[in-house]
């Protein structure tokens, strides 16, 4: 979760990005799809403490969006850190790829809007890029987990400080 972007991009979120709608804070994400609530237990978590919690806490800066068809972003910077966390739990899940293995290279994001026309696209831009930069202090990485109808938060698992 990235916290800090969520006073500049929670409303245009809300209007724009339907994972919003079902409990999705602004965020990165690690790893999508992971796996099912079903087989998320006790030791998956133990497992993720692990893996995530090798991994050193990190400052990033959103200074500029980014578009991928159909999709408005913020960009990370630095954005290696967001891969090493993406690596790092796709080499120990490899049946969960990022994004069921559709990309070659993921490119860590914060999505603000997605499956708008350009023009509402360059709106949100305009209006964002006079608000940028923001910055953070990624310390932990939370998991969220869908019940069929919303996202909830399920864990969060510390970085190294």
């Amino acid at each position: 979760m990235i916290d800090e972007a969520e006073p500049l991009v929670g409303q245009w979120r809300r209007r724009f990005d339907s994972a919003a709608a079902l409990g999705v804070p602004a965020h990165v994400t690690v790893l999508y799809p992971f796996l099912g609530v079903e087989h998320i237990g006790r030791a998956v978590l133990d497992e993720l403490a692990i893996v995530l919690g090798d991994h050193r806490s990190f400052a990033v800066r959103f200074a500029e969006c980014g578009r991928f068809p159909g999709v408005l972003y913020l960009a990370p910077a630095p954005d290696r850190p967001f891969r090493a966390l993406t690596e790092a739990v796709a080499a120990r899940w490899p049946e969960a790829p990022p994004y069921g293995g559709q990309f070659a290279d993921v490119i860590p994001h914060l999505t603000i809007a997605h499956g708008q026309e350009a023009e509402v696209f360059r709106e949100v831009e305009t209006v964002l890029s006079a608000r940028l930069p923001v910055e953070a202090q990624v310390s932990a990485v939370s998991l969220f987990v869908h019940d069929g109808q919303r996202w909830t938060r399920q864990a969060d698992f510390p970085l190294l400080s």
